[in-house]
């Protein structure tokens, strides 16, 4: 496909109203929520009768969004403080979820940071970027399994579902670099943009892991790239990117299409561990993502970070 194609998609054929079959009785997180896809996403999964959590750091912000989203749809979403820039703040997100509910039918991992100055690092020391957009989504997933295995166990498909919002700019990077991933003169070397390339790589990395490791418990993962879409996720990237692709960027109604779609077809609910594309399209997995011995060498770096935050 490349990243030419996935630049420049055609025509949608995925319709959410048309297509997303009634959600009452499935149990949704969306990280994320309160702004861009991840709030696109929710108007849509609300308009379907689902029971949505909004997995935010701000509650403010959350708040306005899940008012916002009432006056839309007559439906309320829930308010789940989530940090993913923090480990023990995210143990603490997927207690407090599984304190109230048992199972968990579709978990969106869409929130991230895109580009933010190099001298950020998350809470616990990581490079932002990769310790927000991958292992804070890893920790998360991983520490909600129970509530997941129960997600499976209660569908009457069998099956809990886990998608992954990745990049094309997965496709700019070869390979993870561990020494990168805290603080070091070759991340500094390393860059902010090549460091979002590597995180949306360890997306799909993960994503695969996931579903070759809990295939058999009925948890579906896959990931995607939702589009060039126009979200505040721009605000740190530099002017120069803006200028010249900012006329490509889409509304989020369309970013939202290719997650949903993986999240509720019947269609992608029979493969497991997929790479989509847009608009609601099967695509071809990163370069990077496939060689065999990433995914268990990222999982095993991924456990050994979550010590003492469980």
């Amino acid at each position: 496909m490349g990243i030419i194609s996935e630049a420049f998609p055609p025509k949608p054929t995925f319709n959410p109203e048309r297509d997303i079959p009634d959600l009452s009785g499935k149990v949704i997180i969306v990280t994320g929520g309160n702004t861009g896809i991840g709030k696109q996403t929710i108007q849509v999964l609300l308009s379907k009768n689902a029971k949505v959590y909004m997995a935010a750091r701000s509650k403010a912000k959350a708040e306005a969004a899940i008012a916002e989203l009432k006056r839309v749809t007559g439906k309320d979403a829930l308010f789940l403080q989530l940090d993913l820039a923090d480990l023990d703040s995210i143990t603490k997100s997927a207690n407090e979820f599984m304190s109230k509910e048992p199972a968990l039918h579709i978990l969106f991992n869409n929130g991230g940071v895109m580009i933010p100055p190099l001298e950020q690092l998350t809470s616990d020391g990581y490079d932002l970027q990769f310790g927000t957009n991958v292992l804070g989504h890893a920790h998360f997933t991983l520490c909600l399994l129970p509530a997941l295995r129960q997600g499976a166990k209660s569908s009457s498909d069998g099956k809990a579902r886990v998608v992954n919002t990745s990049s094309n700019a997965a496709d700019l990077i070869k390979k993870i670099d561990f020494d990168t991933l805290r603080d070091s003169t070759k991340r500094q070397k390393l860059g902010r943009v090549d460091l979002y390339s590597q995180s949306k790589l360890g997306n799909v990395v993960f994503s695969n892991e996931l579903a070759k490791r809990y295939a058999s418990e009925g948890i579906i993962s896959h990931s995607l790239n939702p589009g060039a879409i126009k979200t505040d996720l721009q605000r740190h990237a530099p002017s120069l990117l803006v200028r010249i692709f900012g006329w490509t960027l889409r509304p989020v109604e369309f970013g939202a299409l290719t997650q949903l779609w993986v999240g509720t077809s019947p269609e992608t609910i029979k493969t497991n561990g997929g790479y989509f594309i847009p608009w609601a399209r099967v695509g071809k997995t990163p370069k990077g993502a496939l060689n065999s011995e990433v995914g268990p060498k990222l999982w095993n770096w991924i456990e050994e970070q979550r010590k003492g935050h469980l």
